[in-house]
């Protein structure tokens, strides 16, 4: 599945870092130009998304041309970015960083795998033939929540499967979680950070909507949520430590945002490729439709957002993947894992293509400048 790295129509938004600037500016793509839109109005990526039409207002906004866009993206690897040239940065500032889990079925089982495991990736080939043989049923045909599913439950249950993973997968309940901090993000290029301690994770790669803090879905983008099966697998409660680390989460390379020729229909038909390229020649490829999702992108965002919960600068969800990669890496029987210096591309052809290099959170780039750093800078610029 070949993708362009930047899709060649539709409302692009997205952040640089410029020269002459010490803080990101807001960028757009038109004509294979990249443009800065920053202005007082809407001097940030949360600015925007909540205006009444955040696609209409890019597309009207007047920009100053900083460079073709393909100049930018070569710029944006950090091994080699040169900081007289800008760079993409995620495409988000303020918003909230949430994510969806367990939302596809393949996923589904492997995070019970995961479970039953321990952690020990070496019990996962057979755990998944003994798991399978258990369930006996399509689970993907299943509405979470619906008498069937619940029968399932009960079945599952007595044949001492039941896991807290089947609960979000086919329960009522969607797995709602905190994947970072607002600023904390990185985008195309950037590293993605592993712990030390993990010798057992996987890329995720997803579909992120954009969420107002009406919660009105203005847009999407794309999204790996970097996966530590070993550290999850030991306990649930350790899904903060497995999740949340530096350069753990990446979004970009923009939000496309929604107008008449891309909606949440173009989202939900949209075919997701994985593409994993190790120093070692090893190759990882796989293709995904959202199609298969257990619950559609409008109900997970109602499970965020709502009368229980509110964001006031909005947030970006994570929808889930049904990538949990078991191709052998090393040897017969154990699975498929990270080594540093991976490659990591996330396509869609109406998102583009989000890459990305492993390397441990200790090594990544630390993450110095919040919400604090921001909001300053832009007082100081008068845009504020």
């Amino acid at each position: 599945m070949s993708v362009a790295l930047v899709p060649a129509e539709g409302v692009l938004l997205g952040r640089a870092m410029v020269p002459g600037f010490l803080y990101p500016r807001v960028v757009t793509v038109r004509g294979g130009r990249v443009l800065d839109i920053t202005a007082q109005v809407a001097p940030t990526s949360r600015d925007i998304c909540e205006q009444d039409d955040p696609a209409a207002y890019v597309a009207g906004a007047a920009g100053t041309d900083i460079g073709a866009i393909d100049v930018i993206v070569a710029n944006s690897w950090a091994a080699k970015s040169d900081a007289r040239l800008p760079a993409l940065l995620s495409p988000i500032d303020l918003q909230a960083v949430k994510a969806a889990g367990v939302t596809f079925v393949v996923s589904l089982l492997e995070r019970v795998i995961e479970e039953q495991a321990r952690g020990d990736k070496s019990r996962a080939d057979a755990l998944r033939k003994d798991i399978l043989a258990l369930v006996g049923t399509d689970l993907s045909q299943l509405e979470p929540g619906s008498p069937a599913a619940m029968g399932v439950k009960q079945t599952l249950i007595a044949r001492g499967v039941w896991s807290q993973y089947l609960e979000v997968g086919i329960g009522p309940d969607a797995e709602i979680f905190t994947k970072c901090q607002p600023m904390a993000s990185v985008g195309f290029g950037a590293d993605v950070g592993i712990l030390p301690i993990s010798e057992w994770n996987n890329p995720e790669p997803e579909v992120a909507m954009v969420v107002a803090s009406t919660g009105r879905i203005v847009g999407a983008t794309l999204g790996n949520d970097v996966n530590l099966r070993d550290v999850e697998g030991r306990s649930a409660l350790l899904l903060g430590k497995a999740k949340d680390n530096n350069a753990s989460a990446s979004l970009g390379p923009f939000i496309r945002l929604f107008d008449g020729q891309f909606t949440i229909e173009t989202v939900k038909a949209a075919d997701i490729a994985l593409r994993v390229e190790g120093e070692d020649g090893f190759v990882l490829e796989g293709v995904s439709n959202m199609s298969q999702i257990s619950r559609s992108p409008e109900a997970l965002v109602k499970a965020a957002i709502g009368r229980h919960h509110q964001y006031p600068d909005g947030f970006v969800l994570y929808l889930g993947t049904m990538f949990a990669p078991v191709k052998d890496r090393g040897g017969v029987g154990k699975g498929f894992t990270h080594k540093g210096g991976d490659v990591v591309s996330v396509s869609t052809a109406s998102l583009g293509t989000l890459s990305n290099i492993v390397r441990l959170s200790t090594e990544a780039k630390p993450w110095t400048y919040g919400a604090s750093h921001l909001m300053r800078d832009l007082a100081k610029a008068g845009l504020l």
